[in-house]
C-alpha cells in the first residue's frame, strides 16, 4: 500500500478474523469506497482461544483483500482507539449483522468516543445474504464437517479443513 498523504481519510476495520469471512470481505469492499485507505487491524486476541494463530490470520486477511484497493493489514494489541491514533485514523468501521451486534457495537462506539472523540465509528451492514455469517458459526460448522463454501473463500475453507484435521 502506498503511504497515505497527511490529509488522507484513514479508517480502521478491526477484528479477530478467525476466520475472515465473506461478510468481512464485503465490509472491507464497502469501506474502501468511503475512505482513502483502510487499515485492517487483526487483534492479537489474548482473551480468546483462536483456531488460527495471529500470523496465520494476518496472512489470510492479506490474501483475501489483495486487489481491493488501498488496504493494509496490521496486527494490534490493546485499545482500538490507541491503534487508531497510531495510524492517524479518522474512523473505525464496524460490521453489524443484526440488532444484537448493534446493541454491543453502539455501546463500544460510545465508550470509544469518550476515549477519542475525534475518531468516528461507522456501522456498515454486509450484503443481505452475508448477514447471517459469523466466524464462530463458520468454525463450528466446519469443525462438524459442514459446507462453509457460501461463507468463506475456497482458500479459507481449505485452511479450516486442514486446521480441524490437525486438532
Amino acid at each position: 500500500m502506498a503511504t497515505p498523504s497527511p490529509r488522507s481519510r484513514i479508517a480502521v476495520y478491526s477484528g479477530t478474523f478467525d476466520p475472515f469471512t465473506l461478510g468481512h470481505a464485503d465490509v472491507v469492499r464497502r469501506s474502501v469506497g468511503l475512505f482513502d485507505a483502510v487499515i485492517i487491524g487483526v487483534a492479537a486476541a489474548h482473551h480468546k482461544k483462536t483456531l488460527f494463530s495471529l500470523e496465520q490470520r494476518i496472512a489470510q486477511v492479506k490474501a483475501e483483500t489483495r486487489g481491493m484497493g488501498e488496504v493494509s493489514v496490521l496486527p494490534f494489541d490493546g485499545l482500538i482507539m490507541d491503534f487508531c491514533a497510531a495510524q492517524q485514523a479518522v474512523a473505525v468501521v464496524r460490521g453489524i449483522r443484526n440488532i444484537t451486534d448493534f446493541d454491543y457495537e453502539a455501546q463500544m462506539a460510545a465508550m470509544n468516543r469518550k476515549l477519542r472523540p475525534e475518531v468516528e465509528t461507522l456501522f456498515l451492514l454486509p450484503d443481505a445474504p452475508l448477514q447471517c455469517i459469523s466466524s464462530t458459526l463458520v468454525r463450528e460448522i466446519s469443525k462438524l464437517g459442514g459446507d462453509v463454501s457460501q461463507m468463506v473463500s475456497a482458500d479459507i475453507a481449505a485452511a479450516l479443513q486442514q486446521a480441524h484435521k490437525k486438532g
